[in-house]
């Protein structure tokens, strides 16, 4: 498959040159596609060479059924952070929630985390309790120390900027490092009570990583799996984590652990084994002494055929044919993100500013909007971003801006799902351009929304997850903004020809591979990992240093 990649570093494919004639209205299909896919279906390779993991099989859909040597498994489902019990589904969730909602209802079972509530003081034994059909959702107050520490402190001050190759932006201190361990081992001390003998334990994301070593601590031996949701950088970044050793030590607990792209997965092996905790024994499969892990990807997806059906339906919604009056003809580039510095906001904004000034003859005709709703307020490295995000637009707006068009329009807020497919399918671009993340699902959300008649182009970073599977974007160096700009030039003169494959190709992906069958894969993988070596004792798999 041709892939073209904009910036330093390209792959291959071709660069508009600057100043070449544009035409600032949508492409017609009078041109014929330069894009021509070269691979059969099934053969995809990420750069690197490294295949994706094959899309799930009718044995891999199948439902657990039973473990061990007895009843029907449960699902015990662990996240920092636990969707209000909704008889009709959790409102205003996204799309993980809603998918681990529905894996919870196939199987039954617990949804257990932090409530979201920080007291002075809480009662150590304290656990609500709510049940739902065939699931309970169990969640825990934490204490505003705990919650300043473990939270805003060592997850996202500490690992989210390790985990996104951001050091400078890390602050280690020795009391937040030493809270995540405890609160993890609190959260261990109450999970392990609810957590019966068959059932399948799967825990999410960066802040709860050593928690399976803590229920192992607590003599649990079932199947354990985790998945992180975000980037795990190489050993020379990720080593410089206070209490790495000790992080690294406790993920040797699980039975399975997954993250989003081969590339995460390699690293991590690689950290485990550059520690001396484990012995690789090929394809993934790991050998800490005590126990066999395996490592893999599972690369999340969306729910493809609700955010077609949303899009298409939102055509007709009073605020999206507001956003389209209001645009007089104008095409629209449309980027959606957190309010998050590894999501490239500054880089892109001066991207499409260089954009502007390449082609001068885009003015007045090309509307960038920026829908970027606030995130973790509490930290100040986000209060810093937020600020200098709202003064480079203003700059932005000043300098190229007209009395009768403003160039780039920053909606610091959140927009109703239903509206953003709309946007979505209305935009010529989608502008996905993070410094570093997992997946990106926004990337999908924007292929899954377009007219197949008349859709729209990706320009789509090389370093989001996302862009090992959607390889038909038009993949770019976030940091490069003159790259970054010809990419954004090339999707707007991009004849339909072109268009309509390279959006076939992705949707393709999309609709083989969707977020049910993400969460189908990783628990059929966890149910059939093989069990400790018999003698092993759990427990002598630490959570302490």
């Amino acid at each position: 498959m041709i892939r073209t990649v904009y910036g330093s570093g390209c792959v291959s494919g071709e660069f508009m040159p600057i100043g070449s004639s544009v035409s600032w209205k949508r492409p017609g299909s009078e041109a014929q596609p330069a894009y021509r896919s070269e691979e059969p279906a099934g053969s995809r390779e990420p750069r690197g060479g490294k295949k994706l993991p094959p899309h799930p099989t009718d044995e891999m859909k199948e439902t657990l059924d039973q473990h061990g040597g007895g009843g029907r498994s449960r699902l015990v489902v662990v996240s920092n952070r636990v969707p209000a019990p909704n008889p009709r589904g959790p409102a205003g969730a996204g799309g993980l929630a809603v998918a681990l909602e529905a894996a919870l209802k196939a199987h039954g079972g617990i949804w257990f985390g932090w409530s979201g509530e920080a007291r002075p003081a809480i009662d150590a034994e304290a656990l609500k309790r709510q049940t739902v059909g065939p699931i309970t959702f169990a969640t825990t107050d934490l204490t505003k120390r705990d919650v300043e520490d473990y939270y805003l402190g060592y997850s996202n001050r500490a690992l989210w900027p390790v985990c996104h190759y951001r050091l400078d932006l890390a602050r280690f201190d020795e009391r937040q490092t030493q809270a995540y361990f405890r609160v993890n081992e609190f959260f261990a001390r109450k999970l392990a009570n609810l957590v019966e003998t068959n059932d399948v334990v799967w825990i999410h994301d960066y802040h709860m990583m050593p928690l399976g070593a803590a229920l192992r601590a607590r003599g649990l031996r079932n199947r354990i799996g985790f998945f992180l949701h975000i980037p795990w950088p190489p050993a020379e970044v990720a080593s410089a984590l206070p209490g790495y050793s000790r992080l690294m030590r406790s993920m040797a607990a699980y039975d399975l652990i997954g993250f989003q792209t081969p590339r995460d997965a390699e690293h991590f092996g690689q950290c485990l084994v550059e520690e001396g905790l484990a012995i690789p024994l090929g394809d993934g499969w790991y050998d800490s002494g005590e126990r066999r892990f395996q490592i893999t990807s599972f690369p999340i997806g969306i729910d493809t055929d609700a955010i077609r059906i949303a899009a298409a339906t939102s055509v007709g919604q009073v605020a999206t044919r507001r956003m389209l009056a209001s645009l007089e003809g104008k095409r629209l580039v449309i980027g959606v993100d957190r309010l998050d510095y590894s999501k490239g906001l500054r880089e892109r904004i001066r991207a499409f500013v260089t954009f502007l000034t390449q082609h001068p003859e885009a003015r007045g005709h090309v509307t960038y909007l920026q829908v970027t709703p606030k995130s973790r307020s509490e930290v100040p490295e986000y209060r810093r971003i937020e600020q200098e995000v709202a003064t480079q637009v203003g700059e932005a707006n000043g300098a190229c801006g007209e009395f009768d068009w403003t160039p780039i329009r920053y909606l610091n807020q959140n927009i109703p799902h239903s509206t953003l497919t709309g946007l979505y399918r209305t935009a010529d671009v989608g502008l996905v351009t993070p410094l570093r993340d997992g997946m990106n699902l926004v990337a999908k959300e924007y292929v899954a929304s377009q007219d197949e008649t008349d859709p729209g182009v990706l320009v789509l970073s090389r370093y989001a997850g996302a862009a090992c599977e959607l390889d038909a974007a038009l993949l770019v160096n976030p940091y490069d903004a003159v790259g970054t700009a010809a990419a954004v030039a090339r999707a707007l003169d991009m004849p339909l020809g072109e268009r309509r494959e390279r959006w076939r190709s992705m949707m393709d992906v999309l609709e083989r591979h969707t977020v049910n069958d993400w969460w189908r894969g990783f628990l059929n993988a966890l149910q059939t990992a093989p069990a400790p070596a018999a003698g092993v004792t759990d427990g002598q798999v630490g959570a302490t240093g």
